[in-house]
């Protein structure tokens, strides 16, 4: 059978256009659709917006610490429309360096929606048929609102960088890596921030002692974070007053402040209120079922070990299949697909010791085992150490930073590293090279510390603080 294509893309983020250019750039034809702009949620709403807003939420700190260091600087005043309008023309550039990328590899590319007709068949949405040797679906995910009345008045991650003006005060419910990281953005740029989270501790699945710093930190640093807390009720504030006079709030079009009340009986109004409660694979309405394509409880694509799903013509890589949820990672699957798929070597992508790093303030880097989970595996040696970094309190800030490494007993091997500090996420990069190739403690002891840094901790550490 002839096909218009050897390979048909559904979705243009990071791990699709990646997968797309490879493969035409190594002699197949390709062709990519994506419905809403290039570069998905990693570029236009995720990691790099976000990025941009910690940056800009940092300055406040570094003016108050620069006057302990003897300049003579004022508090400015931050413009919320000025960044969105630089940081937006940001975004536009990256999406057209994305287009230009598939456009220079030769990749056709349809600005539609696509949906899945058959094994070899892509729809787009204005009735054209493209047949495809392979189809490979990359669409991504989408925050998730809870099923709870009025959930709809709150807003998401995506529509943060999108509100007209900045909320005095808002209300986060959440405890992963988004809630928590945008409570430290808001906060940094002078929103009043609370944030709910029904859990005994925010970043759950991370090593306990890491996490627990960063809270205290969060709240030092002017988080209202409230623990086994959620939303009993909430509804606009002049709904519950009808005849009050409550004044109109520009925020995403919403009308007006949010009254909550919580699972502790509190009650109050917020300007608005941020749902970080959950992702859900980009599937619905696809036609993947129809299709004969496998679909998880949670929405996601069932594949294997090689992105494959039931249908063999149909691979999926990134966010949709419920792997990790990383952008690395989905570039990675979208470099294995290639190779499994058009290169002749079967590559099953590598999920195992990913560095990752969460943006809160301070920065939390990790990679491997947490104490917890190592403890239940094996026996461990635990080197930490917490203390004020001397930049910080220099500056008399009370902020404190943690590194902490897990160790095999029986082979001596480092499980796991955490490190919450200022440019965490740059550490564990660096560690996690020496990590991945299976380094020991005593690989770590043989390095000679550079001094004066927060890092040369990692390696002057010599006695455990305790074993398990």
């Amino acid at each position: 059978m002839a096909f218009d294509c050897d390979l048909f893309v559904i979705g243009g983020g990071s791990g699709g256009v990646r997968a797309a250019r490879v493969s035409a750039s190594g002699g197949a034809s390709v062709a990519l659709a994506e419905e809403y702009r290039m570069g998905g949620t990693c570029v236009i709403r995720g990691c790099v917006p976000k990025k941009l807003m910690v940056f800009a939420s940092g300055y406040r700190d570094m003016f108050e610490d620069a006057r302990a260091y003897g300049w003579d600087i004022a508090d400015g005043t931050f413009n919320w429309s000025t960044l969105k309008g630089r940081m937006h023309n940001e975004l536009d550039r990256l999406e057209g360096i994305y287009r230009k990328l598939l456009d220079g590899s030769g990749v056709e590319v349809f600005d539609s929606r696509a949906t899945v007709k058959d094994a070899h068949t892509v729809l787009l949405a204005d009735g054209t048929e493209k047949t495809a040797k392979h189809i490979l679906v990359a669409t991504g995910g989408r925050p998730a609102l809870p099923d709870m009345p009025n959930a709809d008045l709150g807003m998401t991650s995506n529509d943060i960088f999108l509100m007209d003006e900045m909320p005095k005060s808002i209300l986060i419910v959440g405890g992963g890596y988004i809630a928590s990281e945008f409570a430290c953005i808001l906060n940094g740029l002078g929103v009043e921030v609370t944030q709910f989270y029904r859990g005994d501790q925010i970043l759950r699945g991370f090593d306990d002692e890491a996490r627990g710093l960063v809270a205290d930190q969060m709240t030092q640093n002017g988080v209202d974070l409230h623990l086994g807390t959620n939303i009993a009720e909430m509804m606009l504030e002049k709904d519950r007053d009808p005849d009050g006079a409550v004044p109109t709030s520009q925020q995403s079009g919403r009308q007006g402040p949010v009254w909550v009340k919580a699972t502790d009986g509190t009650e109050r109004a917020y300007d608005a209120v941020m749902f970080a409660t959950g992702r859900s694979p980009n599937t619905d309405g696809l036609g993947l079922s129809d299709a004969g394509v496998e679909i998880g409880l949670r929405g996601e694509v069932v594949v294997d070990d090689y992105s494959q799903t039931a249908v063999p013509s149909i691979y999926a890589i990134g966010d949709v299949t419920n792997r990790v949820q990383l952008t690395p990672v989905a570039i990675r699957e979208g470099m294995a697909f290639v190779e499994t798929v058009f290169n002749g070597n079967p590559t099953k992508p590598d999920h195992e010791l990913i560095p990752s790093a969460i943006f809160t303030q301070p920065e939390m880097g990790t990679i491997g085992l947490s104490e917890e989970d190592a403890r239940a595996q094996e026996a461990i040696e635990v080197y930490a150490t917490s203390f004020k970094p001397m930049q910080q309190a220099f500056a008399g800030r009370e902020d404190r930073v943690l590194m902490k490494l897990v160790v095999s007993q029986a082979t001596r091997k480092v499980l796991g590293c955490h490190i919450v500090a200022d440019h965490a996420g740059e550490m564990i990069q660096l560690a996690g090279v020496a990590i991945k190739m299976g380094a020991t403690k005593e690989d770590f002891d043989r390095t000679v510390a550079v001094h004066p840094t927060v890092s040369e901790e990692l390696v002057t550490m010599k006695e455990p603080v305790r074993t398990a």
